[in-house]
């Protein structure tokens, strides 16, 4: 069992524990009640509050310290890696939704950047003009009509629904390199490497993201709701692939927080925040 797969029972079966919000009888409050989509908003409050702790405590200063020490170029080279072992689980979920030409990009640009690329480490594709995209089982599900189902919060992984929670379990599991850097021992499989993937993966992002949530703390009113609603509308995005009649309603809406756009290549770093903020 990979990584991810092992931590996505756990949680979800958290999850399933969690209180529920009780469901108002006014009418009025109601519509506001399923139009949030939150029914265990209880709960998910506490483990938002519990991935503040941690992200105050651990994950932020570690990913101020990975800014720190590494230079620009070398994140630049950990995150084409990260991405490149990701393409293949693009390439199947752009062929179940029938994304034939992105498809095609991500085969192109996993050739590209295995070969020319040093294995992923330079990414040669963007530079021949073969663009990036990024593809979920999640996102499949959505554009073959499941619907969403509940806002939950899962401990240290963050926001998620109970459509992300199966498509994050089924990319896992169709992962070829999930299992990377695993090995036999005595007949028992040891997977350190998935660990190790999943935590650079983490920093990274984080270290990627920092003005980002930062920003969006300060200016919250309510953080909690301000994340729950830049989660959808980004997820939202992502699901129609620039095209506003592949999903209706909120589904069509444009991301309200640019997440993942720090730290480019051209970019200049601001100095650091002194607030901290919690992982989503």
């Amino acid at each position: 069992m990979s990584a991810r797969v092992a931590v996505l029972a756990a949680l979800v079966a958290a999850t399933m524990l969690g209180g529920c919000a009780t469901r108002p009888a006014d009418p009025g409050e109601l519509a506001d009640f399923r139009e949030r989509n939150d029914p265990f908003e209880p709960f998910n409050r506490a483990v938002f509050k519990f991935n503040d702790i941690v992200d105050r405590t651990v994950l932020r200063p570690v990913a101020i310290g990975y800014r720190a020490v590494l230079p620009t170029g070398i994140r630049n080279g950990i995150r084409n890696f990260l991405d490149n072992l990701e393409a293949p689980v693009v390439l199947v979920n752009s062929v179940l939704q029938g994304e034939w030409q992105r498809a095609s990009d991500t085969t192109g640009r996993f050739m590209a950047n295995t070969i020319l690329g040093l294995g992923g480490l330079i990414d040669v594709a963007s530079d021949a003009g073969i663009p990036k995209h990024d593809e979920d089982f999640g996102q499949t599900l959505a554009v073959w009509g499941v619907e969403s189902g509940p806002y939950v919060v899962l401990p240290l992984l963050g926001s998620s629904n109970f459509r992300d929670g199966v498509g994050l379990g089924v990319d896992s599991a169709i992962d070829p390199f999930g299992a990377l850097g695993g090995n036999q021992v005595y007949g028992e499989y040891e997977a350190e490497g998935p660990w190790v993937r999943l935590a650079v993966d983490t920093v990274d992002w984080r270290a990627r993201n920092l003005e980002t949530i930062d920003d969006l703390r300060r200016s919250s009113l309510d953080f909690y709701a301000a994340v729950r609603s830049a989660y959808r509308q980004r997820r939202a995005a992502q699901i129609a692939n620039g095209r506003p009649d592949r999903t209706g309603g909120l589904e069509s809406m444009p991301p309200m927080v640019d997440f993942d756009s720090m730290d480019s290549p051209n970019s200049q770093e601001p100095a650091d925040a002194p607030s901290p903020s919690p992982q989503q």
